[in-house]
């Protein structure tokens, strides 16, 4: 089975029901002040503001666009990279690519130009789609990418230099090619976030892909009723694989254009969905908003909700303790993964396990888990290690780069890079990233320890720990530190607020200025380092 069967499934099964829908509130915001304002002057904006579709409009949309690539000469195992912000385009031309045998090769959205082409060449991409926000990046390379011989737009704009997806997707026939699939064919390339250097291209086959799902549901228990809001990118495991546990419970969901506080509990009341993915600054500001009175809880209903949970970084235990105070009702589950693990899964907390809050978890379902120290695996409680993965959504490989696969996929076991330990209970605690460990006189740093002791400062909003070299020590702890918005702070604070940490693992440095996050909510440590060190791995690579 693939989930290119379970889109079939849902399709004849429940072929009228609404499946995906799409809010996009920067159409009322940018005219009105509130929803309420909107509505009375303007109700047709409702139309724009919100777009479905069902189960058989999604299922009938993917073959019609896998005839498309099939009448263009692509064939089983050539690659299309999708390039498009959320929308309800989105999943339907994902399932065409596959449907028609190909491999799906979703694009971060913040890529440049020559990071897009940089990928397109890297993952031999045959076929790029593309959206309006894309055209001043993709038409200065459309004639320097000599694999991609088809380029398709997405929008309503025309673009000389591509096809219009618009006029000719109803033109095609809504039954499916006749490409047989099987769990062992390559399904998708996905990017590494680039946290660490440069993307890096993920091979996974089907089998990934059908196991997420199954893991999804399992850990969340999707139900026919529920209804989940997906507001992190597409393009990245961590939402798409999420969205998987609708896709195999024939549910609903809800694609948020848009991170506001008041936006993201609108969507939740009026969609009326039970469960939300969020990442910790959004959770931060939704706590932040309620506290401040800019958003009041009683105009919203919020009855729906029983599930939040948050993954692609460390989440403070603090900000935990506070949602919960505020939402005593949720569950609560945090999820840990990587592109290379098909995303969320292979370690999670469990929402019956909130008591230990702070922990990444468990193996997930289906999973294996071990910690290394060198070439000896870890047993002991507090010893720290290498975390390695086992299970059935390990990546094939990094395409066409050997050397990085054999760092990284050893019998089978997938070593993350992330520094880890396990508590008396078997609980897992990341510690940091391997490569993010400052050494500073001899001693191993780990940065996560110090921006979690940081944020329980109350001005702090968010802060990010980064080695700077030192002729000395070797290196030092920095810390940037980025205040919330209703509050002066100055490194002095810091500083004192530091004194309760031991002495080696205090800030030598403490900068006051925004913390970058990736559209995943991961820290952009390789932005800091270029910009308070010297050159990021991005341009070296690109400068060879």
């Amino acid at each position: 089975m693939t989930i290119v069967d379970l889109l079939e499934k849902n399709a004849k099964d429940f072929p009228n029901e609404e499946c995906l829908v799409e809010l996009n509130p920067q159409i009322v915001s940018e005219k009105y002040k509130t929803w309420r304002e909107a509505s009375l002057v303007e109700p047709s904006l409702e139309g724009e503001y919100r777009r479905s579709i069902t189960w058989k409009e999604f299922d009938d949309t993917a073959n019609k666009f896998a005839n498309f690539l099939k009448s263009r000469g692509l064939k089983k195992g050539d690659k299309v990279a999708i390039l498009l912000m959320n929308s309800l385009e989105w999943l339907p031309i994902y399932f065409g690519v596959l449907k028609n045998g190909c491999l799906a090769v979703p694009m971060n959205y913040r890529y440049t130009s020559d990071e897009i082409k940089y990928c397109l060449d890297l993952a031999d991409c045959n076929a790029l789609v593309f959206g309006p926000e894309f055209i001043g990046r993709v038409e200065p390379i459309a004639d320097h990418t000599p694999l991609v011989q088809t380029l398709v737009f997405v929008g309503n704009e025309k673009v000389p230099f591509a096809d219009s997806y618009n006029d000719f997707i109803d033109c095609f026939s809504t039954i499916k090619p006749n490409v047989k699939l099987t769990e062992d064919d390559e399904a998708a390339i996905y990017f590494s976030s680039g946290t660490t250097g440069f993307p890096k291209a993920i091979l996974h086959l089907h089998k990934a892909l059908i196991s997420s799902c199954i893991w999804e549901q399992k850990h969340h228990g999707q139900q026919k009723d529920d209804v989940f809001l997906c507001i992190p990118p597409l393009y990245h495991t961590g939402a798409k694989m999420h969205w998987f546990g609708s896709l195999i419970s024939q549910s609903k969901a809800v694609l948020l254009k848009g991170i506001k506080p008041e936006w993201i509990l609108k969507a939740m009341s009026d969609e009326k969905c039970s469960i939300a993915w969020l990442l910790v600054p959004w959770a931060q500001d939704i706590l932040d908003s309620i506290e401040r009175g800019d958003v009041k809880l009683e105009d919203y209903d919020l009855s729906r909700w029983r599930l939040m949970h948050i993954g692609a970084q460390p989440v403070p235990p603090s900000l935990i303790q506070r949602w919960l105070s505020v939402f005593p009702k949720h569950q609560y589950d945090t999820n840990y993964g990587l592109s290379e693990s098909i995303g969320p899964g292979c370690v999670h907390l469990g929402v019956e396990n909130t008591s230990h809050v702070g922990a990444i978890g468990v193996p997930g379902y289906l999973w294996e888990v071990k910690i290394m120290n060198g070439n000896k695996e870890v047993n002991e409680p507090e010893e720290v290690g290498e975390l390695c993965v086992k299970g059935p959504g390990v990546m094939v490989c990094y395409y066409k780069n050997e050397e990085a696969t054999k760092e990284v996929l050893k019998d089978g076991w997938l070593y993350t890079g992330d520094m880890a330990k396990r508590d008396k209970d078997g609980f897992i605690y990341l510690v940091d990233r391997k490569k993010d460990v400052i050494i500073t006189g001899g001693e191993n740093l780990y940065p996560v320890q110090i921006e979690d002791f940081i944020r329980k400062f109350d001005k702090v909003k968010d802060v990010a720990v980064i080695g700077l070299p030192d002729d000395r020590l070797g290196e030092i702890a920095c810390a940037i530190v980025e205040p919330k918005e209703q509050y002066e702070l100055t490194a002095e604070e810091v500083e004192k607020f530091c004194f309760d940490l031991p002495r080696y693992k205090r800030p030598k440095k403490i900068i006051i200025a925004s913390v970058p996050r990736n559209a995943t909510g991961k820290i952009e440590k390789p932005k800091l380092r270029e910009k308070y060190i010297g050159k990021s791995l991005v341009q070296i690579q690109l400068e060879k």
